[in-house]
């Protein structure tokens, strides 16, 4: 019978929620339980149990769990400003948060964010969820409600369609960074990938295939938790062929393993280096991560006149499925590619254009 490695003893040891203790306390230890580490299996039922504990922790996506994270900092430093408790929690405290959060500028989204990382913070805690109590579900709609009236609803990014695309590539060079950046954009345009999808990318999750790549992801938003989903890349004929693209830069990158879409460290100005030339700029071993990936795109974006925050880590799904709309395919098509679990969430990222093209009562009066 295996026993229980002694090196993980202490990452699964989940101590007690510290009720009623210092906010510091509270915040350091919710950080520890929400990435808990599954236990080897012993065959006890203590470890049967923290195993399932940890199983549920890691249902959370990381992006998920590191909102969530901030939330219960941004609460436990509140908290330890005004002397409250941050653990467990009063409604009356969490809706003076929650204005206070609106207060200094705080998206409606970011509200809903820190609600529901309290609630969280107590759900593991084992405690009664005060994030239930009417008077923050009232506050919180009334958030919306007033965010509504003044106009302030979410911004899309805009959609990289292939008009928009190629007006960003034409400019970019061909030193390592712009081999990078522009197979990054033609793969994420082509498999309508989101930022995450992207930068997650590895060498072994490219097979080639007779009409271009198959790209199989682990791991993809919009389908069910441990699946994974495979993508086809067609193979260009144009100067735009994102197959090509990615060959050319791993070629120059010499990446045979690994992740294909990694940093790359310039050579000091002022050092007699030429900073465009591949050979003197510096390859990373680790994946960009997907924050990389949006500025990337916004970065390039800026430098050929479009403004500021127009564009983001969407814009390519948006533009690749935009794109096929404006082209005629099917939206079962369209909705299978982008991987979306309903039309409804579909819709959300299709940019329809002028109104009154297609109308469908055009002509009818």
């Amino acid at each position: 019978m295996l026993g229980p490695d002694p090196e993980l003893e202490t990452a699964i040891d989940l101590r007690p929620a510290p009720l009623k203790r210092p906010p510091a306390l509270i915040c350091a230890w919710f950080d520890d339980a929400a990435d808990a580490v599954v236990p080897l299996h012993d065959g006890t039922l203590a470890t049967a149990r923290r195993a399932a504990d940890a199983y549920a922790r890691q249902a959370k996506a990381t992006n998920t769990r590191r909102a969530y994270r901030a939330g219960v900092r941004a609460w436990c430093d509140w908290c330890d400003t005004h002397a409250l408790k941050a653990l467990p929690a009063q409604p009356e405290d969490i809706v003076a948060f929650l204005a206070s959060e609106r207060g200094r500028g705080c998206s409606v989204t970011t509200i809903k964010l820190r609600s529901a990382s309290i609630r969280y913070l107590h759900h593991l805690a084992g405690v009664p969820l005060p994030t239930q109590h009417a008077r923050v579900t009232e506050t919180i709609a009334g958030i919306r409600r007033a965010a509504g009236l003044a106009g302030e609803h979410p911004r899309k990014k805009a959609a990289a369609t292939l008009a928009v695309l190629i007006r960003i590539l034409e400019p970019i060079g061909n030193d390592l960074v712009g081999l990078r950046d522009r197979a990054l954009l033609l793969i994420g345009f082509a498999g309508a990938l989101r930022r995450s999808e992207l930068a997650a990318i590895r060498v072994e999750h490219l097979e080639p295939r007779a009409g271009g790549l198959q790209l199989t992801l682990p791991r993809s938003k919009g389908v069910r938790a441990g699946t994974s989903v495979t993508i086809a890349i067609p193979t260009g004929t144009t100067a735009y062929c994102p197959v090509k693209a990615v060959y050319r830069w791993m070629g120059a990158a010499g990446i045979r393993e690994g992740a294909v879409f990694r940093r790359v460290w310039q050579p000091p100005a002022g050092g007699g280096h030429d900073q465009t030339s591949a050979r003197s700029q510096i390859l990373g071993s680790r994946a960009i991560d997907p924050r990389t990936v949006a500025r990337i795109i916004q970065m390039r974006s800026e430098a050929v006149g479009f403004d500021p925050g127009v564009l983001g880590g969407h814009s390519l799904k948006r533009g690749a499925l935009t794109e096929g709309m404006e082209r005629g395919v099917h939206p079962t098509r369209l909705k299978q590619h982008g991987r979306h679990k309903s039309y409804a969430v579909l819709d959300e990222y299709l940019e329809m254009g002028d109104p009154f093209d297609g109308h469908p009562l055009a002509g009818v009066l």
